[in-house]
């Protein structure tokens, strides 16, 4: 059967995506430590609440609270064994949601990093790696998620390995990296070793991106570098409303609606085709996002000079591919065709 996502994305040619959870929940009470995924279960009000604020903000699509919902990580609050279970619920708030909102909307099941290091460097083993993956994704699947959302991941073969994990589960996925050292992942990956991975993988995602990163401008020069390999596959563009910022004890991110906005219509037209926030991206943010998506016409893919302009200066200055920021994406861009 086809998945609900894949159905939306022939009708369409761009989604919202939803904002931050982290920045949602902590503003509702969390605290720093605490595991959000418990929330599923403590207050499902709240929950249910934070996956609102993207549909009634317009998104097509929100993340269920379960990006640290797997054994590896909840086992830090002596939570490992309930990793099926809690990520289950969360799927199940979110379809509750979803169902009620009177419009097609995507309930994807969040999957975070297992925060091990896998062999030979580190200790986790691929054929672990894979049953935890496959054990969440389980979860996810008997809540009601529509397609499973892996991200913010760094390592190729945690990639690899989530893959399998969500082919035993027979789950479709998307598949986000974050690109946070100098246009590299933490493990090195740029943005065209990630789309040839992707097409290597037996059973690819359907859509694949980038997210969080270091902001918004560094996350579109990475969008650029996707679609400048001539990737035919759906990019999926979720970058931090601005740079964070410490201030009286809390992290604040500096971007306003009106930067967001900017942002949306600039994914756009760099190729993504999903399009949302990460850190610090709030309802206003996704209200700015969703107007300027509707009402501005499509435009030519930017250069890199008018995302900084907009968005703010690169942390880099390099993109993290052997030619330089300033070259590589304009002169492969030239070349390659924008989606319609």
């Amino acid at each position: 059967m086809t998945n609900a996502l894949t159905r939306l994305l022939e009708t369409r040619d761009w989604l919202l995506a939803d904002g931050a959870t982290g920045t949602n929940l902590f503003n509702m009470g969390l605290s720093s430590g605490d595991a959000p995924e418990l929330w599923n279960e403590q207050h499902p009000d709240r929950i249910k609440k934070l996956y609102r604020f993207a549909v009634d903000s317009g998104s097509d699509l929100f993340l269920t609270n379960s990006f640290g919902g797997n054994s590896s990580r909840l086992k830090l609050h002596d939570a490992g064994h309930r990793a099926r279970e809690l990520s289950r619920i969360s799927a199940e708030l979110g379809r509750e949601v979803a169902d009620a909102a009177g419009r097609p909307v995507i309930v994807a099941g969040s999957v975070g990093p297992t925060g091990d290091i896998m062999e030979p460097v580190g200790s986790l083993s691929h054929a672990d790696a894979v049953e935890i993956f496959h054990e969440q994704a389980e979860g996810l699947k008997e809540g009601g998620a529509d397609v499973l959302w892996l991200e913010t991941i760094s390592a190729p073969e945690e990639f690899r390995a989530a893959a399998e994990g969500f082919a035993l589960a027979g789950m479709d996925w998307c598949g986000t990296m974050s690109f946070d050292t100098a246009g590299r992942t933490m493990m090195g990956v740029t943005s065209a070793d990630m789309v040839k991975l992707v097409e290597e993988l037996p059973n690819p995602p359907i859509s694949f991106g980038a997210n969080c990163g270091t902001g918004a401008s560094d996350l579109l020069r990475t969008i650029l570098g996707f679609t400048a390999q001539g990737t035919e596959r759906p990019v999926i563009s979720k970058g931090n409303a601005g740079i964070p910022k410490y201030h009286d004890g809390h992290i604040h991110y500096d971007g306003t609606p009106e930067l967001m906005a900017d942002y949306a219509v600039m994914a756009r037209d760099s190729g993504a085709t999903i399009i949302g926030g990460c850190c610090g991206t709030m309802a206003e943010h996704l209200v700015a996002m969703r107007e300027a998506l509707e009402t501005r016409p499509r435009s030519e893919r930017p250069a890199l000079e008018l995302i900084s302009e907009k968005l703010g200066a690169f942390s880099s200055a390099s993109d993290g591919t052997e030619d330089s920021a300033g070259e590589a994406p304009a002169r492969k861009r030239r070349s390659s065709r924008r989606r319609a």
